[in-house]
């Protein structure tokens, strides 16, 4: 997104971590102003990434000099209500949040790139043959935008990234796009947040597309996929899936179902307060062979697993629509971030429940670390703040 005129959404359509298809011609980075993108960046510079969750603020500053270096992160508790299922509903008071996570952690105010994710973002990737004007392209695709997106075209923020072309043996060139909508004011309202704390945005980005590049190992460029690259990241109160081709991210959803559904199963099932629901997830593991639980931490063990359920099926269904589509790849492994993954046992229930390989994933696997950075546990709920930071090289 190019913020010094007007908000669009340039920054937004990201390249993924890719393998290069034989045949096919790479776009350079610069992509093209006619086509209402602003993505030419210089070869080196630091970036950094902030991620706004429902519970917390997260950020990483990562140097991009020919590799991604990780140089600083942090993370605090953001108060409830100020932003809930990746919409911000107090703009002043987010914006107050933002002005003392900086300051505290005298963090940079410039080069800073934000992630959003909420259902109310689109993105769909597509052919389009037969185009060969810049400005001509920019219409068709708008054109195509009104059946692509559910978004109605006069609010939303539209733009698009071409990652490929190929030409046929009769010379036509067919392009392959990656075309992103969201609702102007969801936007406005994050980057008036911004502003608020003296923050100078650089860019937004999904944060699906950030999490692949956080979690996905670098892959050599002859390498044809077979299997889609599957990244989860579980959040407060949402959960946000990406599904790469290695080209670009061909699927992405955000499930109404985060780290908290479970702390309100324990609520419910043994009648007690937040804090005190919140604590004893904490202290919970699925393992089942241990023998000195007492009753209440069985009951909140089973009610934990239950609530996960939930979120297996909503997976399951996305996968299975995933393949439903055309040219679809196999499903790989399923590499899962969040904070909730901490939780011991949590990665193997839910492979035990969805019935496909899940890892914890490495929110580290892109970017080299500084050895300032303290690397502990808590990276898990990081990767999406990594990712942000991360540039394409």
């Amino acid at each position: 997104m190019n913020l010094k005129k007007e908000i669009k959404l340039g920054d937004l359509i990201k390249r993924q971590p890719k393998t290069r298809e034989p045949g096919t011609r790479e776009f350079p980075k610069t992509g093209s102003k006619k086509g209402g993108l602003s993505l030419g960046r210089p070869k080196s510079r630091e970036v950094v990434g902030l991620k706004i969750g429902g519970s917390q603020l997260a950020a990483a500053r990562v140097v991009n000099n020919g590799a991604a270096k990780l140089l600083q992160v942090a993370r605090e508790p953001l108060a409830s209500g100020i932003v809930t299922g990746g919409e911000v509903r107090d703009v002043i008071a987010l914006g107050a949040a933002l002005d003392e996570f900086f300051t505290k952690h005298s963090l940079p105010r410039r080069h800073v790139r934000l992630g959003v994710a909420t259902n109310r973002i689109g993105v769909r990737a597509f052919e389009m043959a037969g185009v060969e004007d810049d400005k001509q392209l920019a219409n068709a695709v708008r054109f195509r935008a009104h059946e692509a997106i559910s978004i109605p075209i006069d609010m939303a923020i539209l733009d698009y990234h071409v990652v490929s072309e190929t030409v046929d043996a009769s010379g036509a060139v067919n392009r392959r796009i990656v075309l992103a909508a969201a609702y102007r004011d969801s936007i406005e309202r994050y980057v008036s947040a911004a502003r608020e704390a003296g923050i100078q945005l650089i860019g937004i980005d999904l944060e699906a597309f950030a999490l692949l590049r956080a979690v996905t190992p670098p892959a050599d460029e002859s390498e044809r996929r077979t299997a889609a690259i599957i990244a989860v990241t579980v959040g407060h109160d949402r959960t946000t899936l990406a599904i790469s081709d290695g080209v670009v991210c061909d699927f992405t959803r955000v499930l109404e179902w985060g780290g908290n559904a479970l702390t309100k199963a324990i609520e419910r099932s043994l009648h007690l307060s937040a804090d005190e629901a919140e604590q004893l997830k904490r202290e919970l593991t699925f393992d089942d062979d241990l023998t000195d639980d007492d009753e209440r931490t069985t009951a909140a063990r089973e009610a934990v697993r239950r609530e996960l359920q939930t979120l297996a099926r909503e997976l399951i269904a996305s996968l299975q629509f995933y393949q439903s589509q055309p040219e679809s790849l196999a499903i790989g492994d399923v590499l899962v971030a969040g904070g909730t993954t901490r939780m011991p046992g949590f990665i193997d229930e839910l492979e035990r429940l969805t019935r496909v390989h899940v890892r914890r994933a490495d929110p580290l696997a892109r970017v080299a670390v500084d050895g300032s950075v303290d690397a502990n546990s808590e990276l898990p709920s990081l990767a999406v703040a990594i990712g942000l930071g991360v540039e394409e090289q």
